[in-house]
């Protein structure tokens, strides 16, 4: 039986830093990179600049900033194992993780497996065709890349992430079209009045994207009203997915407390989950920023809440 102090389920970000700050508190961790339905590294490892992570003014690719944070937790000696944790036992103590070769024991848990963005499987939008060269699943994340600027931009969706968003892409874009399968929007009274209100805005009722387009980059969109089945192309710069994410986190089930969105419940101010020695950082359990930087602050305040607790039985 393989026993660990601290065992981190999850890269990314959160991992990374709690990977981090474990190792230099000598916890030994040890880290499964791999997760559920997502690359070792997390959402970043698909995001080609990054513009908005303090320390890089001139910006950096996702996968080169995931690099960087993989090989400075490495570097403190946190033990990387590139395989998914396909189930857990809290119910027993140490903790049982058990990935798809491995199975290790473990007096505390950090839980770092994010989340993903939803995305319609709409011809010209799937990887290897114009994913990250003009259609994204975050605005917040990509809308001040250069290629978005003074473009018209489409949004997927009807929701208040949908509005927000798009109302967010008015900075950067010439015109902003939120395109919506119904002839109402799903979104709240008050982020329904910032879409009517904006004068860069544009709803394109009973209407959806059927194909996207372009060359290097997307240059074109072809929607499809729903009652008439009218197909009309736009020129578009770039295309956001405002439908949604799903946490990894079902291999939790049964285990500890989970919002009913799916996302790991944790004690407000805290990485602290329903149980004892059981963190959660990063998006997993964060569904209202979703910022690589707030995984990371995060990240950091795992390593050190499980330090704790680890110190104060004896365990560390």
């Amino acid at each position: 039986m393989r026993k660990v102090k601290l065992v981190i389920i999850g890269s990314g970000p959160a991992g990374y830093t709690a990977a981090l700050y474990a190792a230099r508190a000598n916890l030994e961790p040890l880290l499964y990179e791999g997760f559920l339905n997502g690359p070792a590294g997390g959402q970043l490892m698909t995001t080609t600049e990054v513009e908005n992570y303090p320390g890089f003014p001139e910006g950096i690719t996702g996968p080169e900033l995931m690099g960087l944070f993989r090989k400075q937790s490495e570097r403190f000696g946190t033990t990387l194992l590139v395989e998914d944790v396909v189930s857990v036992d809290f119910k027993q103590r140490p903790f049982k993780i058990t990935g798809r070769e491995t199975e290790v024991f473990a007096d505390a848990v950090i839980i770092s497996t994010g989340a993903r963005a939803k995305r319609l499987d709409i011809p010209g939008t799937r990887d290897g065709e114009f994913w990250q060269k003009g259609v994204t699943a975050c605005a917040v994340c990509d809308g001040a890349i250069p290629i978005f600027r003074n473009k018209p931009l489409f949004v997927i969706g009807g929701g208040d992430s949908a509005v927000e968003e798009g109302t967010f892409l008015t900075k950067f874009g010439s015109k902003v079209y939120i395109v919506h399968r119904r002839d109402e929007l799903r979104a709240s009274k008050i982020m329904q009045e910032r879409a009517f209100n904006n004068p860069k805005v544009e709803i394109l009722w009973d209407s959806e994207i059927v194909r996207v387009e372009g060359d290097s980059l997307v240059r074109s969109v072809v929607i499809q009203n729903i009652k008439t089945k009218q197909e009309q192309s736009h020129e578009a710069g770039g295309v956001f997915f405002a439908v949604g994410h799903i946490p990894n986190t079902a291999f939790l089930e049964g285990q500890i407390d989970l919002h009913p969105n799916g996302y790991v419940r944790v004690q407000p101010g805290t990485c602290k989950t329903s149980l004892p020695f059981v963190f959660a950082a990063g998006d997993a359990q964060d569904f209202e920023y979703r910022q690589a930087i707030t995984a990371a602050g995060t990240g950091c305040m795992a390593a050190l809440e499980a330090e704790r607790a680890l110190s104060a039985a004896g365990l560390a």
